[in-house]
């Protein structure tokens, strides 16, 4: 007998008590006290509530044939007895994680075994799992965030999933109920961190516990339904071994990088969307000297530092009535007061890049950030533009003479058709030869190598057989690098 029969058969021996288990849903739904504001704090009762009304939404049984839609009543019916049980004690300040997650598998487990419904060990595992998830978690999302081969979950409305899985797109089999049960879950993302997304916000910025970056879009803006962007980060950040053995560095890249931030250049990781910039900044920033002041100043923060003496700031935008904003410059305006030896900004993208290049030219080298831009040419043209953006009358070429004098490299990092992220070039700035910027490539990838059968480059960064001028510095300072850093391949390095 499958599991739709079966429920239909225990709901028909229900009936003649006068109460299907829908009127208990619709019970413990219209719990007396519970506020109806999806984005207060009691998140936890409003999931399981609109589960409850998600389950009076349901056709009825004889209409569902499906195993799916037999458990996913099953699981909505379990969810409103498991609220009008523990409804009050979810949101008790007193419970830690671990002690709320065993209080509901506890009370979980005695809500199925009185269930007239029998299960099989799997579709007890299945129903358990669902119902922890959309009570605790994030829903149908929760089995996608703890996949460490997925990196990037996009939410196109309430019943289309794309997940990015070992660098390809492709589309989940999990959906949402309905665009309610959506906008719970972004709810409940957004207000863990202070933040809100409602009509007069649509849009929000934001966080995981462990650090994943979200973007949130919701009606009128998203036409289609809640939209919601789910950036993954590893729990274990990935090490500078990580990016050689996934082919993004080289080891004599990785080398001569080791020594430009141990020599305290100023370096800009330049790259698009999702090239792997925090991820490169991140590993750049492992190559700081313990024992360095270190102050990082992001709009969430994302960076994972590992060194021990770590200042992070984080903006925060403004609140209901339009007031309360800190923005990015007056973050990196305020962290020239606090002693920085080292200043990171996990991203420039307005007036704070003029701070930034300012705070490098006065005493704080060694400084890193990164930029949209698509090759270190650009990425000089784009912090021109955002220095324009500070709103101050500076004429062009001031502009550029300031940038020449702050920024001494910039890693470019490309993300490849075959879904590979790779370092496609290590450029030194040189410094200004009439209105220009002059750059110096000293790695470039090696387009000429071609893609294997499966499409994949064989390229790798290599060197172009220029010495850079700031190993003029490595010098003064004591910092060695290997001959062959500098080597170029026998093949030449064709682009």
């Amino acid at each position: 007998m499958s599991l739709s029969e079966r429920l239909q058969a225990a709901q028909r021996r229900q009936q003649p008590r006068g109460g299907s288990s829908q009127a208990s849903s619709d019970a413990s739904s219209q719990e007396p006290g519970t506020p109806d504001n999806t984005a207060s704090a009691p998140t936890t009762r409003a999931a399981v509530r609109k589960s409850a009304a998600h389950a009076k939404k349901q056709p009825s049984p004889a209409a569902q044939t499906e195993p799916d839609d037999a458990l996913r009543q099953l699981k909505d019916q379990a969810a409103a007895t498991l609220f009008k049980r523990i409804g009050a004690r979810l949101n008790d300040p007193s419970l830690g994680e671990q002690q709320l997650h065993s209080l509901v598998r506890a009370e979980l487990n005695a809500v199925i075994e009185k269930s007239s419904v029998p299960l099989s060990t799997d579709e007890r595992r299945r129903l358990t799992t669902e119902v922890q998830d959309d009570v605790l978690g994030y829903g149908p999302l929760q089995r996608l965030l703890d996949d460490p081969d997925i990196t990037e979950v996009m939410v196109n409305g309430p019943e289309m999933i794309y997940i990015e899985k070992l660098g390809q797109l492709q589309r989940a089999s999990s959906r949402f109920a309905s665009e309610e049960h959506l906008r719970l879950v972004i709810e409940r993302i957004v207000s863990r961190i202070g933040r809100r997304i409602d009509e007069s916000a649509p849009m929000v910025d934001a966080r995981l516990m462990d650090g994943s970056r979200v973007n949130a879009v919701i009606p009128p803006l998203a036409f289609n339904g809640s939209s919601l962007t789910i950036r993954k980060f590893s729990k274990d950040p990935f090490k500078v071994q990580d990016l050689i053995q996934f082919g993004t560095l080289s080891p004599e890249m990785a080398e001569l990088l080791d020594a430009c931030v141990a020599a305290k250049l100023n370096v800009i990781v330049s790259g698009g969307t999702g090239s792997g910039k925090t991820t490169l900044l991140n590993v750049l920033s492992s190559f700081i000297p313990e024992g360095e002041r270190i102050v990082t100043i992001e709009d969430a923060v994302e960076l994972q530092l590992q060194q021990e003496h770590v200042v992070r700031l984080e903006s925060r935008p403004p609140n209901v009535e339009g007031k309360g904003e800190v923005s990015i410059r007056d973050l990196v305006r305020n962290s020239l007061r606090m002693r920085p030896d080292r200043i990171v900004v996990g991203e420039v993208r307005g007036g704070e890049s003029l701070d930034m290049l300012q705070a490098m030219n006065t005493g704080h080298d060694g400084s890193l950030s990164t930029v949209h831009a698509n090759s270190p040419r650009d990425a000089i043209a784009r912090l021109e533009t955002l220095v324009l953006m500070a709103g101050m009358d500076l004429p062009l070429r001031a502009i550029r003479e300031q940038i020449a004098s702050a920024v001494d490299v910039i890693v470019q990092l490309t993300r490849l058709r075959d879904g590979t992220r790779r370092v496609t070039a290590v450029t030194e700035v040189h410094g200004m030869e009439g209105q220009t910027v002059t750059l110096q490539d000293v790695f470039l990838f090696d387009y000429s190598a071609g893609v294997d059968e499966s499409g994949r480059f064989l390229g790798k960064p290599v060197s172009t057989g220029i010495r850079p001028r700031f190993t003029d510095r490595f010098a003064e300072l004591g910092i060695t690098v290997s001959p062959q850093v500098f080597a170029q391949p026998p093949t030449g390095s064709g682009r």
